[in-house]
């Protein structure tokens, strides 16, 4: 809802409704879909006896009583006070993919921020793992957010400390664009230690959650946030995670609703690792960088670089030349007839190629035999260094 614009009734509804359901309830949401929010709505208010299916009277109790506290029109005063707008389904911001989840799809978004969700969701990854992550884990969740935002891709993550705190600041470090999705109010930073952070991301962002303004996270709401985080994106990068690891909910949920699943390996030794480890024995594809994510994410063509050593001079010779170069003996010498019968060639062809490899400084003549040179000797290292 756009500021100054007044309140329909569908959206009252759905603000209303977001106070009384916990996210991802199935049975509200069938709920919605069958009777529609305007009506869900005025029963719960009504609330004199249990006039939807599928619920028992002591939870239909709860739910009024839950009613009876709901205030939509503060909500949406305290929302816009603090810049937060509420998308609903079918409204023009509304992330279509959002649909996939069915009856467990979010009432509506509180969205923190100036972008407009639905385009920055069309090319967005979700990025998450450990909270208690290491150094090697804290590192690679910020260089692949680096270099997505590089590719103009949109990190999307969970706001919390560990890998979704180092995935966010690596995409803000790049200049990109992320998305935190909390699992409370998004006018309520968590965790506190994240309110710089996620003050930054709304500034430069988006920050968004089904809760209302002020409402608390717990244990479930954070295991319900994560669907979002896997419906709203084109595909999760799980970075470090071990067996128990709420980021193995959104891969998973990521998963059931036909996304790409990827993980980074860590060592094999290492706990955190193991959850990311099992995801790719199963169906999850390994990753290493932001290249090779987007070669599975992205549009047709956007293919990662080929991983191969570096290409040595002696790899620019032709074969005949290599043969010759590879019947030398590593140590002392050898004549020409002798180096032609383990290159399989005869000794005048030897002799030619010989002397082609003196020329380049790979060989050199010692009477009647040759022999390779210091430079064909020294071992050749690969320097190369990725950040």
């Amino acid at each position: 809802m756009n500021a100054g614009q007044e309140p329909d009734g569908e959206l009252l509804a759905r603000v209303f409704l977001a106070r009384v359901f916990e996210p991802g309830d199935e049975v509200a949401g069938r709920w919605v879909r069958e009777f529609g929010a305007c009506e869900v709505a005025r029963r719960v208010r009504e609330g004199q006896e249990v006039s939807l299916p599928g619920v028992t009277g002591k939870r239909w109790g709860g739910l009024v009583a839950r009613g009876r506290a709901a205030e939509p029109d503060a909500d949406l005063r305290v929302a816009r006070d603090c810049g937060v707008r509420f998308v609903c389904p079918g409204d023009a911001e509304w992330p279509g993919q959002l649909d996939d989840l069915g009856d467990a799809r979010p009432l509506g978004l509180w969205v923190r921020g100036a972008p407009s969700l639905r385009m920055w969701a069309l090319r967005s990854v979700a990025v998450v793992g450990a909270r208690a992550c290491t150094e090697y884990g804290a590192h690679m969740a910020a260089t692949l957010a680096c270099g997505l935002a590089e590719h103009g891709w949109v990190v999307v993550s969970g706001g919390a400390y560990g890998v979704d705190g180092a995935a966010h600041r690596g995409a803000l470090g790049a200049g990109g664009a992320t998305v935190a999705v909390l699992a409370c109010g998004v006018d309520r930073p968590y965790p506190p230690g994240h309110t710089e952070l996620i003050t930054r991301i709304a500034a430069q962002g988006l920050v968004v959650g089904e809760l209302p303004p002020g409402d608390h996270p717990t244990p479930s709401r954070f295991v319900l946030r994560n669907r979002v985080i896997a419906a709203l994106t084109r595909g999760t990068v799980v970075v470090e995670a071990a067996y128990r690891s709420g980021s193995l909910v959104t891969a998973r949920a990521a998963q059931r609703l036909g996304r790409h699943t990827m993980g980074v390996p860590g060592p094999a030794t290492s706990g955190l690792s193991a959850g990311v480890h099992e995801l790719l024995r199963g169906d999850a594809v390994l990753v290493t960088d932001a290249e090779e994510v987007v070669e599975l994410v992205g549009d047709m063509g956007e293919l990662a670089p080929d991983r191969r050593g570096p290409v040595l001079p002696r790899d620019l010779l032709p074969p005949g030349v290599r043969r010759v170069l590879a019947a030398l003996p590593s140590r002392g010498a050898a004549t020409a007839t002798e180096v032609g019968s383990g290159a399989q060639t005869t000794r005048d062809d030897a002799i030619a190629r010989l002397y082609e490899l003196r020329s380049l400084g790979y060989v050199e003549r010692h009477g009647d035999g040759w022999k390779l040179t210091r430079q064909a000797m020294i071992p050749v290292r690969d320097g190369r260094s990725r950040c």
